[in-house]
């Protein structure tokens, strides 16, 4: 009886005789199977091989990697970022899964980590993301021990992007409140009066909704935020009918799915002409608008739920300077003179 073996990986070779050989693999990227297939020693080899991946050595980073997916650490990361992470982790164990423990004493080390996010700088951002996801891996291990390991102190990033012009106008709006769908409408007037994330607001509930405030509890940083409703916002939120038990909801009013709603919002905005500008600039676009409104600092993080060092690195990032600012700075300039 034979005894169908998931996940083995099959590749074809070319050998310098000409001849063509195949090899099989426990997995893709995993270790090379001995043997015939459905010999003994072929199902020795696939047993061995997938024992080892559950059983990680402990004295190679394979050991870490299988360490950080179980714990709690990983399991407290919203869905998406899990997903994001493990198709990162799956890049960094098939590059150092193998590396001994040891290795990590050596200084050296760091360069080899620095040559692999180098290696794909033609994505620079894909490139940051996998170097923090690494470096959050070694952290969660040195926390607990198994390797002293620290990341060189400064490393720039390789990817840069200034997006001090990047908020949304109001011509930007009129065109996209013109050619999307109410849906999307509703969305962009969520996010432009409250200035709360894309993740925070496709699972924003009714109940944090009580006809004048909108309360809820930040996923990314766990902050409470008590948000006061505008008259616009209001306006919106009592004509819209409740077909769920969150506010945004598709065309069909079922809650959105992430990968369908960034889809759609991006349709959305293409169809309005809007290049450059993406649904988390609407974020900067509400901080930016409040402090037009010469509101404080401390007023403006009130309301998005940012720390006061994080509303002035904001404004620095997109703060443009605006008619409406530097009218208003010389008004003041005027009244002091007067």
């Amino acid at each position: 009886m034979r005894v169908p073996l998931k996940g083995i990986h099959h590749v074809k070779a070319r050998l310098a005789s000409g001849a063509t050989a195949s090899y099989c693999y426990a997995w893709r990227g995993g270790p090379r199977l001995v043997g015939e297939p459905g010999s003994p020693e072929f199902l020795a080899s696939y047993t061995a091989a997938h024992a080892s991946r559950r059983q990680p050595d402990g004295s190679s980073f394979h050991s870490i990697i299988a360490g950080y997916k179980a714990s709690r650490d990983f399991a407290a990361l919203r869905p998406r970022t899990r997903a994001d992470y493990l198709q990162l982790i799956a890049k960094i164990e098939t590059k150092f899964g193998d590396l001994p423990l040891a290795a990590l004493d050596d200084a050296r080390v760091s360069r080899d980590f620095l040559d692999w996010r180098d290696s794909m700088a033609h994505t620079p951002r894909q490139a940051d993301y996998a170097w923090m996801v690494l470096m959050r891996l070694l952290s969660w291990a040195r926390a607990r021990g198994l390797t002293l390991y620290r990341p060189p102190e400064r490393i720039d990033r390789l990817y840069h992007a200034d997006r001090s012009e990047k908020i949304w106008s109001e011509q930007h709006i009129a065109a996209f409140m013109g050619v999307a769908s109410e849906p999307l409408q509703r969305a962009l007037v969520l996010a432009l009066e409250t200035g709360q994330r894309q993740g925070d607001l496709l699972l924003l509930p009714w109940s944090a909704y009580d006809g004048g405030w909108i309360r809820l509890r930040q996923g990314k940083t766990g902050r409470a935020v008590n948000i006061p409703v505008t008259r616009r916002l209001r306006a919106v939120l009592e004509n819209t009918k409740r077909t769920s038990t969150v506010i945004l909801t598709d065309s069909r009013g079922r809650a959105w799915k992430p990968n369908t709603f960034r889809r759609m919002w991006g349709i959305a905005t293409k169809k309005a002409k809007i290049a450059d500008l993406t649904f988390h600039d609407l974020r900067g676009t509400a901080v930016t608008r409040l402090a037009e409104a010469e509101c404080s600092h401390a007023e403006i993080a009130a309301i998005t739920g940012h720390s006061m060092r994080d509303v002035g690195a904001i404004l620095d990032k997109y703060l443009a300077r605006t008619d409406k600012i530097a009218l208003a700075a010389i008004a003041k300039l005027e009244r002091g003179k007067a």
